[in-house]
């Protein structure tokens, strides 16, 4: 019988509706190139990948030179933290879901594939960093996602099984992360669709099993 004790959310398009953020950021670095990447590429390819990632891609795809990896890194992390510092704002459902599942005993963590810093800081300024028991960022783990690491690391910090853990993602390399880990997984459209309803519906609907 499954019983759910951990909820693992992603943060970008699930807690925090940062997607467009990160390819505004990461574009606005490429500029300074005289490269861009297109809306389409973003959806099917790199979205959900961490930067690092999308520029060694690049680079393979002979868009920009590979010694300029560091430089448009940094770029991209100081436009991140000037539009997330302007927009990032509280959300009260989410602050609800968190606070009651906390209150119902849950332990609830972040899962990313963002910097370090740039998780810390959208989840101070959007008031959830109290109801969490911790969060992991790409800088964690040796591999990100797609790679399971983040979630067999998470699942190691929570002492806890992958049938014991519900995880919240909203893209392919997420959801292929969360699976390969053998969590159970539930599928974001929106950040909207990230509440307390829609979370215990499918926990009861697991541990009806």
């Amino acid at each position: 019988m499954t019983k759910i004790k951990a909820i693992v959310f992603d943060m970008d398009g699930v807690l925090i509706d940062a997607k467009e953020w990160h390819y505004e950021a990461l574009n606005r670095a490429l500029n300074v190139f005289g490269e861009e990447i297109q809306r389409g590429e973003h959806i099917s390819i790199f979205d959900g990948l961490p930067t690092k990632t999308k520029l060694g891609l690049l680079s393979e795809y002979d868009r920009i030179p590979t010694g300029m990896h560091k430089f448009l890194n940094e770029l991209k992390q100081k436009y991140t933290m000037e539009i997330t510092v302007a927009h990032c704002r509280p959300n009260f459902i989410h602050q609800y879901a968190l606070s009651k599942l906390k209150d119902e005993g849950y332990k609830l963590a972040v899962a990313s594939n963002s910097v370090r810093n740039t998780v810390k800081t959208m989840m101070d300024l959007s008031a959830l960093m109290p109801y969490l028991n911790f969060y992991l960022s790409n800088e964690d783990v040796e591999k990100p996602k797609p790679s399971p690491d983040i979630y067999l690391s998470a699942l190691q910090k929570l002492g806890l099984e992958s049938n014991e853990v519900l995880v919240l993602e909203d893209n392919n390399h997420g959801l292929e992360a969360a699976r390969s880990a053998n969590c159970n997984v539930l599928q974001i459209e929106t950040v909207d669709d990230v509440n307390y309803k829609n979370i215990r519906s499918f926990i009861s609907s697991l541990e009806a099993g």
